[in-house]
């Protein structure tokens, strides 16, 4: 028994004999030529908002960076706080895995750059310490 389908294959339908043999198995699928295939038009998506890069910090700043690109989890410090070489300033999450972000230097929380939620990207300045 042969019955006749129509498949469609990355845009375009192809109409199709296929041959049902008794143990369920085509031994071969004749293909005819590509049938036409009216479409809507289809409207580009809008290219997405550029995302303003991190501005350059000069070498030795206390600006701690991130390590990796993630999304914050938390920022564990307030302005104004005091910090130590080491102390433990933004917990980031990426691929369900959470890493810690220290301060490299000491001093005390100038800014905070970062809300919990945010994106970052790696290299981009998540705390500045003063």
């Amino acid at each position: 028994m042969t019955k006749k389908l129509r498949i469609t294959v990355e845009g375009k339908a192809y109409d199709v004999s296929v041959e049902i043999l008794e143990g369920g198995v085509s031994a071969s699928i004749p293909v005819a030529a590509p049938a036409p295939v009216a479409s809507a038009p289809v409207a580009a998506a809008p290219a997405p908002a550029p995302r303003p890069a991190a501005a350059p910090v000069a070498a030795g700043a206390g600006v701690v960076t991130s390590p990796l690109a993630g999304k914050v989890d938390s920022v564990d410090v307030k302005v104004g706080q005091a910090v130590s070489e080491g102390q433990n300033v933004v917990t980031l999450e990426a691929m369900k895995m959470k890493t810690t972000v220290p301060a490299h230097v000491s001093g005390t929380v100038v800014s905070i750059n970062v809300n919990p939620g945010d994106s970052v990207e790696e290299g981009q300045g998540l705390i500045t310490i003063g």
